[in-house]
């Protein structure tokens, strides 16, 4: 039998920033850019607070994964997005407005089995 949260522990939540925003020429402050992966990943567990693994992974409180990840631009960030779309990979892409610019997309809470194929090509944030 499997440890009481052993599901939940097995949930991670992917978020996915971009890094250039942090970076020369744009150079938005840490917080701004910390801001839009909070933004994104409210936004996704709103938005799909209803799936039992989003439900899982709120109820883990302490226990919740997160890992956050850099696309290098808006291209690779936009290329994820599709990617997540055309394989039905439940995510939200947060666009600043009214810039109308985006800059960060979370998926739900998945398992990282699930998942984790179309995150490899992602580092860290750092």
């Amino acid at each position: 039998m499997a440890a009481p949260g052993a599901a939940a522990a097995a949930l991670v939540q992917y978020v996915v920033l971009r890094g250039d925003l942090g970076r020369p020429p744009r150079c938005w402050p840490l917080g701004a850019v910390v801001a839009q992966g909070c933004h994104a990943a409210v936004a996704a567990v709103h938005a799909h607070g209803r799936h039992p693994d989003t439900r899982a992974y709120l109820e883990a409180g302490g226990a919740m994964r997160t890992v956050v990840l850099e696309a290098p631009d808006e291209a690779a960030l936009t290329a994820l997005a599709e990617t997540l779309k055309q394989h039905s990979i439940d995510h939200e892409v947060w666009t600043e407005q009214p810039e109308n610019v985006a800059t960060c997309l979370a998926l739900r809470p998945y398992p990282k089995d699930q998942v984790h194929q179309h995150l490899k090509k992602f580092k860290l944030l750092k």
